[in-house]
């Protein structure tokens, strides 16, 4: 269904092989065993019916990984019952979602076999994956299939999100250009998609294996610690468990309780987002307690345990989160609390019930009831519909549209109120203004302040949880481009850009008189033929901004004089250039080689105009992609620049495969961030081993301290990233040196 499955060879041999046979018909049972608790009357023929179907049509393809293709349906259906909870419908869905795409079956024949629900599922998948990996169609078009194809049927999405976990499993097979491609989609678009419907283990996967491509050297590293700490976690998790069973046994509480392991991907986050070193990080992994209960006395219990776990052991109330009261808007319900423990060690302390617990694991899929009704149902319609407005708007071609869309709809939620005591759900960082166009975009258009908790506030306020807003508005408000910067949501941007492009339309109005006239003093026509030669001559996207530039005075038109006239047309002379081409991207035409190999301080390097991203800062030995830009030709970034994920999923036709080559004659500006004791000497200790041991040239040094601990910025240069390694080791084997971080200076 996806590209890196596309990548289809036929079969050196049919499916002959006894071993192959046997380990297919061992899934397909698997298979029929973890559905077996779903299956009503004809359901088990119904799957035989699309794994035969199946089979018969993927008979002559094998994976890149070189076994027969059936293995991959078979995987993500049994994703979709085990690890989601999908039921046979899904399951029949996911059999069959790459026949259309890529064998004889049609859909009017699935439709015959399996009725019309199953056949439109099919459809919405094959609608997604026919976009997928187009060079010459922005990842973006795709994206906003996928979610056109959500809010008609969810099960859509699900499908989709258990074969891209699935791609992502057996994606050490493929090309290096295409697992960063890959990864980068993963990370920037389905597993914050996965979070929002709730499959946090979807997310947390996908997160980790998108990391293991991106960022390899620091997936490594932080596995190894994980591992080589896992004795003495669970030796602390058993010693903080033991008085809490006793006092939760003495209750009569039916529960479980247990310690559960961050992710790799969240604890990296935690060490960048506080600057600290692993050993640092005090929650490396989270005691879970789940409660068996009946609905109405959940909330009750977990409050309840909750009193007997900060009895014995002292809360941090600033790390109470109460997700009883207020769920999250994908359904996820809670207590989570952190307490000290034994040691001195501060623990996460998760409180849920067995019905919270299923929800929390199988999300959208836990509690969406076809055909029923139910609360859970409607936080997830109004996600839809919220959707569905915004897919709606008029635009939506924005390349912003990605980012927009994450802000709006994949990223955290706050609570806050109306005057009434009406909640209202909006994105973290969201202001007054998005509030304003959340109630009604006459009255975010009309907005000049707010009120928040009494107070009068600015229309960029941010709100908190909690806050309770009332609007201020003025008949003579209207929006302006600064309102843009003042919002967060999908909603006030596309009203306000509706509104700002019906303000530019009307003063373009006037700007269409001025040309008309111009033309006409000129002795042309007022045509389509001759705005479109202005158009193109100025480089205007549209002839609404030619005239609305004419109307600002931005234009004046008296270039008309290098037109020709012909008749009533006019048509710009062309002036053939006689100076030689500068070597430049232009004419080594990088973007048409996209698989040739690009070698970096090589033979080839007078040959292609490159720079190197200010934004990461990469040296040889780092993991890197060339990104071809349309105005500064080659830029090599790190794969896990902050921009990395975002560029190579938004624009991945336009990246190309890099190789460092070694010259110890070249030097490469970084920077390290250096942590310690205020000691006597700490400093000369530290320029001594970087000029005096490594003769490596410093480029600039500042230091400040302050009570007992000193802070220094070092800029310098070196070859390579082994010599930087070498001495990233060397500083933290320092006496009274506590951290040694790399950072991207500033040139």
């Amino acid at each position: 269904m996806e590209s890196l499955e596309l990548e289809k060879q036929p079969s050196p041999y049919d499916l002959t092989d006894e071993q192959e046979k046997k380990e297919i018909v061992r899934r397909y049972r698997a298979l029929l065993r973890a559905l077996k608790p779903k299956l009503k009357t004809g359901d088990k023929e119904l799957v035989r019916r699309a794994f035969e179907l199946s089979v018969e049509a993927h008979k002559t393809m094998r994976r890149k990984t070189g076994e027969p293709y059936i293995f991959h349906p078979l995987s993500v259906a049994m994703i979709c019952v085990e690890e989601i909870g999908l039921g046979v419908r899904s399951t029949i869905c996911a059999l069959l979602h790459d026949t259309i795409e890529d064998t004889d079956l049609t859909l009017e024949e699935i439709q015959l076999e399996f009725g019309s629900e199953m056949a439109k599922i099919i459809d919405g998948l094959t609608k997604i994956a026919t976009v997928v990996d187009n060079n010459t169609t922005q990842q973006v078009e795709n994206f906003k299939k996928i979610l056109l194809t959500l809010t008609d049927d969810p099960r859509v999405i699900l499908i989709k999100l258990c074969d891209r976990l699935h791609n992502m499993r057996t994606l050490d097979s493929m090309k290096r250009e295409k697992q960063l491609k890959t990864a980068s989609e993963t990370v920037y678009v389905y597993a914050p998609l996965a979070h929002r419907m709730g499959l946090y283990n979807l997310k947390t996967e996908m997160e980790d294996l998108a990391m293991k491509y991106l960022d390899p050297d620091t997936y490594k590293q932080v596995a190894k610690k994980l591992s080589e700490t896992k004795r003495e976690r669970t030796k602390y998790i058993n010693e903080f468990i033991k008085p809490v069973k006793e006092k939760l046994d003495k209750a009569e509480f039916a529960y479980e309780i247990y310690g559960r392991p961050k992710s790799i991907h969240s604890i990296w986050n935690k060490m960048k987002k506080k600057n600290v070193e692993f050993e640092e990080v005090y929650d490396l992994f989270a005691i879970r307690i789940i409660v068996t209960a009946g609905f109405e006395h959940e909330k009750e219990a977990c409050w309840k345990i909750y009193s007997i776990v900060s009895d014995m052991y002292n809360p941090a109330p600033e790390r109470m989160r109460d997700w009883l009261s207020n769920p999250k808007a994908n359904g996820y319900e809670a207590l989570h609390t952190t307490v000290m423990g034994p040691q001195g060690k501060w623990v996460e302390v998760q409180i849920r019930s067995k019905r919270m617990n299923e929800i929390a694991e199988k999300g959208l899929a836990a509690h969406w009831k076809y055909k029923e009704g139910g609360a859970e149902e409607d936080r997830f319609d109004k996600w839809f519909s919220q959707i569905r407005e915004t897919l709606g708007g008029e635009d939506i071609s924005s390349i912003d549209f990605l980012q927009d869309f994450k802000t709006s709809f994949l990223a955290e939620e706050i609570y806050v109120y109306t005057p009434k005591g009406d909640v209202k759900m909006l994105p973290v960082g969201s202001t007054a203004l998005d509030f304003a166009f959340g109630i009604h975009s006459a009255i975010g258009s009309k907005c000049i302040g707010a009120k928040v908790n009494h107070k009068l506030v600015p229309i960029g306020y941010k709100l908190k949880s909690g806050d309770q807003i009332e609007i201020i508005t003025s008949n003579k408000q209207k929006p302006t481009e600064d309102w843009l910067s003042s919002v967060v949501t999908a909603k006030a941007k596309s009203r306000i850009k509706d509104a700002l492009k019906e303000e530019k339309r009307k003063i373009a109005e006037d700007g269409k008189y001025v040309a008309e006239k111009k033309l006409s003093a000129y002795g042309a026509a007022f045509s389509q033929h001759n705005i479109d030669e202005l158009v193109a001559y100025y480089k205007m996207p549209s002839s609404m901004d030619l005239f609305y530039r004419i109307a600002i005075k931005q234009i004046d038109l008296k270039e008309l004089q290098e037109f020709e006239l012909k008749g009533d047309r006019i048509e710009f002379i062309k002036i053939k250039k006689t100076e030689p081409e500068k070597a430049g991207p232009e004419n080594t035409r990088v973007d048409d080689k996209k698989d040739a190999e690009l070698i970096i301080f090589g033979e080839q390097s007078d040959k292609i105009m490159y720079s190197l991203g200010n934004c990461c800062k990469p040296i040889p030995g780092d993991d890197v992609f060339g990104f071809v830009t349309t105005g500064k030709g080659l830029i090599i970034h790190r794969t896990n620049c902050p921009n990395a994920t975002r560029l190579l999923s938004s624009h991945g036709h336009r990246v190309v495969k890099t190789k460092w080559v070694k010259n110890k004659e070249i030097s490469f500006l970084t920077g390290l961030k250096i942590t310690g004791l205020d000691d006597v000497g700490v400093i000369h200790k530290i320029t001594n081993l970087i000029s005096g041991d490594l003769k490596i040239n410093i480029n600039a040094i500042t230091v400040e301290a302050k009570e007992g601990i000193f802070e220094g910025n070092i800029r310098l240069f070196v070859h390579d990233k082994d010599e930087l390694d070498l001495l990233l080791n060397k500083l933290r084997a320092l006496q009274g040196i506590q951290t040694v971080q790399r950072y991207n200076p500033e040139s």
